[in-house]
């Protein structure tokens, strides 16, 4: 890709993302507001299908002029879930259907080689079966998926959780990795969002279409780290596993706190709520915009620290 290619995903993801809004608001679908809703206007939640559209038109672009960005086999399980969250988007669709579709698709990644076959370590383990390796990929997958899922609760943070999780593992790699385009070309389609999801009125919102077609990709891109293909920068060495907990631990936290406030109270994990830290942050007084900052500034702060204790362990 170009100069001349890249400001064509900046501005069709521009176009895609107003046209779908506008879509939505015609026919009136918009998001509900409720007791646990932390915006109070009007918003649809079209930022999903505008990021996965743009996508899928500039690769199919690049797939008939015969040039592979990048595994175009990962629209599949990228397809899936993102349709799984569209349509949970409209239908609220069963937790536990939407497990067993995610349990299906963490095996899709399975067979098209992204799979966790070592634990670099971790509980003094190496390598490890096949079906160890499958069953805990589908776990981590599990995880990760609805960690990001799970933080989308307030403007920008969970894409802007996601271009800082994809910039740091590309930072840190000793080459481009293989899945640096589609990396790259996902971080372009969404800074337009930025914009339509601040808006004070007639947001956009990225929707579960949008956070579980991100999750995935957070996903790949962590099984890809832990992979046999991926190695460190010189003078960046660290465990594969350690890192891979390091790079998300914000969503992790988040998802671990959530769930055990839950079940203390009695109640299932699964059933949304406002205990989430963006919401105790909301709480204080703080904007949508300044929470998410803080957030991405103190988890980046984290993140160093522990990253620099560790090399140095």
């Amino acid at each position: 890709m170009n100069i001349f290619s890249y400001s064509i995903a900046l501005f069709l993801s521009c176009v895609l993302h107003f046209t779908f809004h506008q879509v939505f608001i015609h026919y009136q679908k918009f998001d509900d507001i409720n007791h646990r809703s932390s915006h109070k206007s009007l918003a649809t939640r079209t930022g999903g299908i505008g990021i996965f559209l743009t996508l899928f038109i500039i690769s199919l672009y690049y797939y008939f002029q015969s040039i592979e960005l990048f595994d175009y086999s990962l629209f599949i399980p990228l397809g899936i879930m993102f349709i799984v969250g569209v349509y949970d988007d409209f239908y609220k669709a069963d937790f536990k259907l939407k497990f067993f579709l995610q349990i299906i698709v963490a095996k899709i990644l399975i067979d098209q080689g992204y799979v966790i076959s070592n634990y670099h370590g971790l509980f003094g383990l190496f390598e490890v079966s096949w079906l160890l390796a499958q069953l805990s990929s589908i776990f981590v997958f599990l995880i990760v998926v609805n960690a990001i899922n799970f933080i989308d609760g307030i403007d920008g943070l969970a894409f802007s959780e996601v271009i800082k999780i994809i910039l740091l593992i590309e930072f840190v790699s000793n080459i481009n990795s293989s899945l640096y385009p589609l990396g790259f070309l996902v971080i372009l389609i969404i800074i337009p969002l930025y914009y339509f999801n601040f808006k004070v009125k007639s947001k956009v919102f990225l929707g579960d279409g949008g956070s579980l077609l991100l999750g995935t990709l957070v996903a790949v891109y962590l099984f890809h780290v832990l992979g046999n293909n991926f190695s460190f920068r010189p003078g960046f060495q660290i465990n594969k596993t350690l890192f891979s907990v390091l790079v998300i631990f914000y969503p992790l936290l988040d998802l671990f706190r959530v769930f055990v406030l839950r079940i203390k109270k009695g109640k299932s994990p699964f059933i949304a709520d406002q205990n989430h830290i963006h919401h105790f942050i909301l709480s204080k007084g703080f904007n949508h915009l300044q929470s998410t900052l803080i957030i991405q500034i103190l988890s980046l702060i984290i993140f160093v620290i522990l990253y620099f204790l560790a090399l140095n362990y």
